[in-house]
C-alpha cells in the first residue's frame, strides 16, 4: 500500500501561506480600485477637469499614487490566518488602519501650506478603501472558512507534543484547518482520543487513513524516539505530495511563538544561534531607522516635557525621571531612562519586582502615562545612544533575568539582540506577572529574533502606534 501514489483530493484547499497571498491579492485590487475611484471623484470637483491624463499630470502629486502601498502596510498585521478569519477582529484591524491613515493625514495637513493637499481625494480614498476592504474581507471569511477550502490534517504522535497541538487548535475559532485525528504506534493509545479527536491507528494504517480521510497535511509531533517504520512512511508521504511539517513549525504558524518547552536542550546551539546573525545591510538599515526614530521621539519628548514634568511634580513630587539598570545586547548593563510613574518607595524593601497590570505602586499621573506609553518617551535617548533599538525584546533588570533563567529554558537567548522600546511580545501580550506569563513572552521574543526583518519591525511599530492611539497600554 505504501508504494501506491496517495493523490489526496486537495482541490481548493489552501495552505496558510496561500491564504495570505489570496488575502493580499484581494486587498491590493481593492486598494487600486479605491485609488481610481478617489482620482475620478476628485477630478469631478477640480475646476471642471475631467478624469484625464492632463489631470493626472497637472493636479495629482506623486505621493498620492503611493496611498495603496501605505494602506497595505497598515493592514499588514491583519494577514494572520486566525485574525483574518474572525469578523470582529477583521473590523477592528481595518478600522484601526483607517484611523491611523486619518491621523497621519491630519498631521501632514496641519504642517502643510493652506490648500496644498487634496482633501477630497484623500478622504474618498480612505473611505472607499475602508468600506471595500471590509466587503472583500467578509467575502473572504464567507468563502475560505468553509470545508471546501480547508486543509485536512492528521497529527502523527499522540503524546505530550501532539496533545498540546490539539489543545491549541481547539482554542482557535474558526479553526485554521480541519483536524481529522491522530496516529500513534502505542497500541494502548489506538482507539482512544485526545480532547475528542480520535487516535485512528499506527504507522501501518497511515497511508490507508490518508486515502480514506483525504488528508492533505501530516504534522510530525513526536518528541521522543520514533519508530523507524514511521520515519520511512513520513518520508514516503512527503515524496508522494503530502505536506509534512513539524509540531514546532505549526506552533509558530498558529501562535507567532516558539514552543520552548518542546525543543531539545541544545536547540540554541544547533539551530537558533545561526538564525540570530543578521546581514550587514539589515543591521545598518535598522540602526538608521533607530536614529531617525530616536530623533523624532526625542523631539516629541522635548515638546511634551514641560506638561508631563509639571503633572508628575504636582501629583507626587520629585524626581521627574527614573533610571534603572537593565541588560542590553549580550547581557551588557546600561541605565534605562523613563518618566517616573511609581511612588518613590515602590521598592523600599530592596526586592526587584516587575511591573504588572494595574500595579498599585503607580501614581495617578503614572497610570495615565503608562496607559498612553508616554512614560517611555525618555527611552528614545537610550535608542540614540545605541543601548536600545526601536524594536526588540523588552529590557529586563539583571535580578529578574537571573531569577527567570532558573525556571524558563533558553531565557538568556533574548539577550542575543538589543532590547527594544517596543517589540513582538509587547504588542501581542503585554505585561507578565509570573514565570508562566514570562515564558509566553519569551516565546514571542524568540519568534521575533528568529524571523526579524525590516517589514516585521515596521509592522510592530504600526501596531504600537495603534496601541498608543487606542490607550491600550498598562
Amino acid at each position: 500500500m505504501g508504494t501506491q501514489p496517495l493523490s489526496p483530493r486537495q482541490g481548493l484547499r489552501l495552505r496558510p501561506t496561500e491564504r495570505r497571498s489570496t488575502l493580499f491579492l484581494g486587498d491590493f485590487l481593492v486598494a487600486i480600485i479605491s485609488l481610481l475611484l478617489s482620482l475620478y471623484l476628485w477630478a469631478q470637483g477640480a475646476e471642471w477637469y475631467r478624469f484625464s491624463w492632463a489631470f493626472l499630470q497637472e493636479r495629482v502629486p506623486l505621493w498620492f499614487f503611493f496611498l495603496p502601498v501605505i494602506w497595505l502596510l497598515l493592514l499588514s498585521e491583519s494577514y494572520s490566518p486566525r485574525r483574518s478569519s474572525i469578523r470582529t477582529e477583521t473590523v477592528q484591524e481595518i478600522t484601526l488602519a483607517a484611523g491611523i491613515s486619518l491621523v497621519l493625514y491630519l498631521l501632514v495637513f496641519f504642517v502643510s501650506e493652506p490648500n496644498s493637499l487634496p482633501r477630497r481625494g484623500v478622504g474618498v480614498f480612505i473611505l472607499s478603501a475602508y468600506l471595500l476592504t471590509l466587503a472583500w474581507r467578509f467575502l473572504y471569511i464567507r468563502l475560505f472558512t468553509t470545508p471546501l477550502f480547508m486543509r485536512r490534517v492528521l497529527i502523527v504522535g499522540a503524546g505530550r507534543a501532539g496533545s498540546e497541538l490539539v489543545r491549541i487548535i481547539k482554542e482557535i475559532w474558526p479553526p485554521p484547518f480541519y483536524l481529522v485525528g491522530l496516529v500513534d504506534d502505542d497500541p494502548e493509545k489506538i482507539g482512544g482520543n485526545v480532547m475528542g479527536y480520535p487516535i485512528l491507528g499506527g504507522n501501518e494504517q497511515l497511508f490507508d487513513l490518508v486515502q480514506e480521510h483525504q488528508v492533505t497535511d501530516l504534522v510530525f509531533a513526536i518528541s521522543g524516539e520514533m519508530n523507524p517504520q514511521m520515519f520511512s512512511r513520513l518520508l514516503e508521504a512527503e515524496e508522494q505530495g503530502i505536506e509534512v511539517t513539524t509540531m514546532p513549525t505549526m506552533y509558530e504558524e498558529l501562535l507567532g511563538r516558539i514552543p520552548i518547552y518542546f525543543l531539545q536542550t541544545d536547540w540554541v546551539l544547533r539551530s537558533f544561534v545561526d538564525q540570530v546573525h543578521a546581514s550587514g545591510f539589515f543591521e545598518l538599515a535598522k540602526r538608521l531607522m533607530d536614529i531617525f526614530g530616536g530623533l523624532v521621539g526625542s523631539f516629541v519628548m522635548i515638546v511634551l516635557f514641560p506638561i508631563i514634568a509639571l503633572l508628575i511634580i504636582v501629583d507626587s513630587g520629585f524626581p521627574i525621571f527614573y533610571q534603572q539598570v537593565r541588560l542590553g545586547k549580550n547581557g551588557r548593563p546600561y541605565n534605562m531612562i523613563k518618566f517616573r510613574t511609581m511612588r518613590q518607595d515602590a521598592e523600599k524593601d530592596g526586592i526587584a519586582r516587575p511591573a504588572s497590570k494595574n500595579d498599585d505602586r503607580a501614581t495617578r499621573v503614572g497610570r495615565f502615562l503608562r496607559k498612553t506609553h508616554l512614560d517611555e518617551l525618555p527611552q528614545f535617548i537610550n535608542v540614540l545612544r545605541g543601548d536600545m533599538s526601536l524594536v526588540g525584546p523588552r529590557a529586563e533588570r539583571p535580578e529578574i533575568v537571573e531569577h527567570l533563567q532558573q525556571y524558563i529554558p533558553f531565557y538568556r537567548a533574548r539577550l542575543f539582540v538589543k532590547p527594544g522600546l517596543t517589540g513582538w511580545a509587547q504588542v501581542n501580550y503585554g505585561y507578565a506577572e509570573n514565570v508562566e506569563m514570562n515564558a509566553i513572552k519569551l516565546e514571542f521574543d524568540l519568534y521575533y529574533i528568529k524571523r526579524r526583518n525590516l517589514l516585521l519591525d515596521f509592522l510592530i511599530l504600526i501596531r504600537t502606534i495603534g496601541t498608543v492611539v487606542g490607550f491600550k497600554g498598562q
